[in-house]
Order: structure tokens, then C-alpha cells, then sequence
């Protein structure tokens, strides 16, 4: 069976929880935590049920799961594309100029927001309502790389600040939105554009080991017959007050949204096959441990 066909089957199977408007994902205790390796064979994922969600702007379904043990939680999310982007922004070769230029290149991204409020949000960039939101986000070469997802606190509200970015909201209200990096180094790093030939194309980034909380989201993708596998982890509790911080006996319920293209407040250019710049977010949804 090939992987897209894998895809619809499993698709197939959980069509019934797309009636439900908001939607919870279980996420199920297990003594061993997965591998974060892309694969959708570990048997840690076994307990696990998969839930479908809309994404509306990229027009697929992407398929969740949820696992924790003692001190992590873990997710699997698998989606259809039908290319693999895995570079971005590489250095090519002009053999007119004998010089390298940036290309047109852009990687596959995917994006889990957490709300940080007490109380329920609307997650999309294009919201009335201000709030904080906890992302991670998985980049399928800058990040993908060294097996992390970038860390990132979101802010959207209704006053402009330095650095923010204006949005105009569903209903015509100008907005303002911020997205700031963790503390400590990312894990990639820009390498230099060459001056001598080394080849038709040059990675413009390479892995990096990262530091303080740009370390906390484990993330590894694999795109395979048409179809991307990630997985991520982090650790319940972080040392990072800016962070979600997950209390499974607390019987609470997790906001969260997911989005598979997206780079947050920029018109959509319809030349990206990866539909960058729409900073939707997908149905709303709920993490419950069990």
C-alpha cells in the first residue's frame, strides 16, 4: 500500500469526528514515548486515536495524534503534499554571472499555536481578540535540520508596537502582530553565500545545536510518497514562563489550532505552491489528556 493510499484509508477511518464543530484531540498515557522519527510505525502511537482537522486555506486534512508519558508530550500529524519543499532560500549557481543568487525556493512549514490565555480565543492572525499564543513551528529546512521545531510567542492585539506587523481582522479592524523568538540560539544558522563555485546548489542553512528554550520542541518530518509525517515532543513543564505548560491531572482542556502553510500577516501570492503568507489557522481545538 503506498503511502497516499495509507493516507485515505486512515482519512477514511476517522471521517466520522468531522461533524463535530470543536474537536478534541485525546492525548493517551504510555509507559515508552515514540521515536521522533518521522516514522508512523512506532508502536508507541498504537493507543493513539487519529482525529481529521481542516485546513481550509491549504485545502487539506490533516490527520492528529496524541500521546505523554510522565514528563513529555508527544504529537503525530501526517498530511498530503503532492512536492516536497525542503529548501529555502538556497544559494544557485548563475553561470552567466559565474556568481551564486538567492532562489526562489520555499520550505514546507507546519504550525501548532497554544492559546496562553484563561480564556477561549479566536488563534487566526486576523482575529478580534488580543492575545498571546505559543508557537511551534516546524520548518521542513531550517528547523527539520537538527530535529527541532522553532519556539515562538505570538502577540496579537489592537496597538502598534515596534517590530509588529499590521493585519486587518475579519471585520475590517486594523490589527498588530508580533512573533518573538525564544531565548537561545535557534537550530540552524545562515551559511555565507560562496564565492566560489561548489556546486548548482548550496544549502543557505545549516543544523545548529540550540539553546535555552529554542531547545524545548523535538520535531522531525519525513515526506514520503506524497505524504509529510512529523512528529514533535516537549516536556510537560518548561523553565520558560512564556511557554504553555501542560498539567495532565488537572483534568484541563488545551486550546490549540494548527496550520500547514504559513508566514503570518503577508498577502497570498498565488506563485508559492506551499501558499505562503495566509496566517489563517485551522478549526479550533482541544488537547485532553487521558
Amino acid at each position: 500500500m503506498t503511502r497516499v493510499a495509507l493516507f485515505l484509508l486512515l482519512l477514511f477511518l476517522v471521517l466520522p469526528t468531522l461533524a463535530v464543530a470543536v474537536q478534541t484531540i485525546p492525548s493517551i498515557k504510555v509507559k515508552a514515548p515514540p521515536m521522533l522519527d518521522g516514522s508512523i510505525k512506532d508502536p508507541a502511537w498504537d493507543s493513539a486515536p487519529l482525529t481529521s482537522v481542516k485546513d481550509a486555506v491549504a485545502g487539506v486534512d490533516v490527520l492528529l495524534r496524541s500521546v505523554y508519558t510522565d514528563d513529555s508530550v508527544y504529537f503525530q500529524v501526517l498530511f498530503p503534499d503532492p512536492a516536497e519543499n525542503s529548501y529555502h532560500k538556497p544559494w544557485i549557481w548563475d553561470d552567466t554571472s559565474k556568481a551564486y543568487a538567492e532562489g526562489a525556493h520555499r520550505e514546507d512549514t507546519f504550525v501548532i499555536k497554544w492559546n496562553l490565555e484563561n480564556h477561549d480565543v479566536n488563534l487566526s492572525n486576523f482575529s478580534d481578540d488580543n492575545y498571546r499564543a505559543d508557537e511551534w513551528y516546524w520548518k521542513a529546512n531550517r528547523s527539520n535540520l537538527a530535529g527541532y521545531a522553532d519556539d515562538k510567542l505570538q502577540i496579537l492585539s489592537g496597538e502598534n508596537v515596534a517590530d509588529s506587523t499590521e493585519t486587518i481582522s475579519t471585520t475590517g479592524k486594523k490589527r498588530y502582530l508580533q512573533r518573538l523568538s525564544d531565548r537561545g540560539e535557534p537550530p540552524y544558522r545562515e551559511v555565507a553565500k560562496p564565492t566560489e563555485f561548489s556546486g548548482p546548489l548550496v544549502n543557505r542553512y545549516e543544523s545548529n545545536v540550540p539553546t535555552g528554550s529554542h531547545a524545548d520542541v523535538l520535531a522531525k518530518g519525513v515526506w514520503n510518497g506524497g505524504l509529510w509525517f512529523i512528529e514533535f515532543g516537549r516536556k510537560l513543564k518548561t523553565d520558560d514562563h512564556l511557554d504553555i505548560q501542560f498539567l495532565p491531572k488537572t483534568g484541563k482542556k488545551y486550546l490549540f489550532g494548527v496550520s500547514v502553510f504559513s508566514l503570518y500577516g503577508n498577502p497570498l501570492d498565488q506563485s508559492q505552491p506551499n501558499r505562503y503568507g495566509m496566517g489563517h489557522i485551522s478549526e479550533p481545538l482541544y488537547l485532553e489528556f487521558r
